[in-house]
């Protein structure tokens, strides 16, 4: 087993989430703003300077966006049968397991194992599950929730406008590029620390739900991406980074949601801070598998 390598790639993400961890113990810290400064303003900056970057071939992700759609989909369908067993709202458990940290935890875990080359695959991936999330993972809790807004988000326009620019072959002036690379460019660090934070208000008051939460999202996601691997063309890299992104752990997002629509919140919070916390087992194991 690699074991060097694991650890440098997982030990920096956990230390800047336990950075964070402590400063929330310590400081009564505005997390609301710190969050819509990133989704509004450091996030969009990081996907467009990712996608409008030269030598970024969107055809060359077209099947990686697919798995990585099939991966979140599926990885509901798979734990649907144990439902019965857990005894438990399919509202409440099945979300968590198909909405993953891509954000918070895979593009930095997917960069420091495999370096700056695949941050268009982890962007790639992040956009696949947090479209799905703020459209049909709102629709499962409200079916109400409009899917258009999803479309006037800042992280949306900003792919659009980096896919254009992308396709059309446009070179930015570096007076423009530069400021914007740098500006996404805290996006990581802030997420990460940002989800330490959040663990300040970690719920534990059901922990057999948040360990079964911590066993069977990665299962899924795993034997999903297992089942679709044979039927899509992905080269080596764009492979390991699809089983990086299987195992993650629920994005506190879901959380969130919960608490928004009034659907069991604490055991939501228990399923996604739980099997956060357990992801410091699993992540080792897939990568020490896919390094």
């Amino acid at each position: 087993m690699p074991l060097l390598p694991v650890i440098e790639t997982v030990l920096p993400v956990f230390l800047i989430a336990a950075l964070g961890y402590f400063y929330g113990r310590r400081f009564d810290t505005d997390i609301e703003n710190m969050n819509r400064l990133n989704m509004d303003v450091f996030i969009p900056a990081l996907i467009f300077s990712a996608l409008s970057a030269k030598g970024f071939d969107i055809a060359s992700y077209q099947a990686l966006m697919l798995a990585g759609i099939a991966v979140v989909l599926g990885s509901g369908l798979l734990v649907l049968p144990f439902l019965p067993l857990i005894r438990v709202q399919w509202k409440t458990f099945v979300p968590p397991m198909m909405f993953t940290n891509s954000g918070n935890m895979g593009i930095p875990i997917l960069l420091l194992a495999f370096g700056s080359d695949v941050l268009p695959a982890a962007i790639i991936l992040f956009l696949a599950e947090n479209t799905l999330h703020f459209t049909l993972g709102m629709y499962l809790l409200n079916h109400r929730a409009g899917f258009l807004r999803v479309l006037r988000t800042p992280m949306i326009l900003a792919s659009i406008a980096g896919i254009v620019v992308s396709l059309t072959g446009i070179t930015l002036p570096r007076a423009i590029s530069a400021p914007v690379d740098m500006i996404g460019q805290i996006a990581i660090p802030l997420m990460l620390f940002t989800l330490g934070i959040r663990m300040v208000q970690a719920d534990f008051s059901d922990a057999r739900l948040g360990i079964i939460a911590g066993i069977l999202a990665p299962a899924s996601g795993l034997t999903m991406a297992w089942l679709i691997s044979p039927f899509l063309n992905l080269d080596p890299t764009q492979q390991a980074c699809l089983y990086v992104f299987a195992c993650l752990p629920p994005a506190v997002l879901n959380y969130m949601v919960a608490e928004k629509y009034n659907q069991e919140p604490k055991k939501v919070a228990s399923i996604v801070f739980i099997a956060n916390l357990m992801a410091v087992i699993t992540l080792p194991i897939v990568l020490a598998r896919v390094l």
